[in-house]
């Protein structure tokens, strides 16, 4: 049996959020990652988060909070590596802050995936797109990882597919993707809950 860990990635600069935190924006009432943490829980319970910033802010979650140790901000696989790095699991299920529908069948999936091919990466399709962010990693990876970040690449789905990764079809829960990049995005959102 494989022991599996999460984290949540809330390292970015949200650029189309004007460089606000985007797990710390507010959507009905709560912050972003609050809304991911829950659906998370009912899947596992080892979960971490991955922030370069508001670190104190963060911690009100009550969970252990890492940076990346690449400087600079250098994307999503940045946090992955340092993901992999401290893990203690076989493997690390990853999401990403900004959607906070995640299937509830996210991790089971992508497990069953995983187990099935024996391969060392799944990660979420919806039919019409891919979604790297939402993945499963073997720790294995990491070496793997490190020497692509050093080669100067940051393309996840590139890294993935010269892995074997396994494309898993969510296409029956379309909507669990949607991710909040603009401060008017969610506005809007907040908006219609009202």
């Amino acid at each position: 049996m494989i022991t599996i860990s999460a984290v949540i990635l809330a390292g970015g600069k949200a650029r189309r959020m004007q460089g606000a935190d985007k797990g710390l924006q507010i959507l009905a009432g709560k912050p972003l990652v609050e809304h991911i943490l829950r659906r998370l829980q009912a899947q596992l319970e080892d979960i971490a988060i991955n922030a370069n910033r508001h670190i104190e802010q963060y911690q009100q979650f009550g969970l252990p909070i890492f940076s990346d140790e690449l400087v600079d901000f250098q994307g999503p696989l940045s946090g992955i590596l340092t993901g992999l790095k401290r893990a203690e699991t076989d493997y690390v299920l990853f999401v990403p802050c900004d959607c906070p529908f995640l299937p509830l069948n996210l991790l089971e999936k992508l497990k069953s995936a995983v187990l099935i091919s024996q391969s060392l990466v799944a990660y979420a399709s919806d039919g019409e797109r891919e979604h790297p962010t939402f993945c499963l990693i073997s720790r294995q990876l990491f070496s793997a990882l490190s020497a692509y970040l050093n080669q100067g690449e940051r393309r996840m789905l590139q890294f993935m597919r010269e892995q074997g990764a396994i494309a898993v079809d969510f296409s029956e829960q379309k909507d669990a993707f949607h991710n909040f990049n603009t401060l008017q995005e969610l506005a809007d959102a907040n908006h219609q809950t009202l």
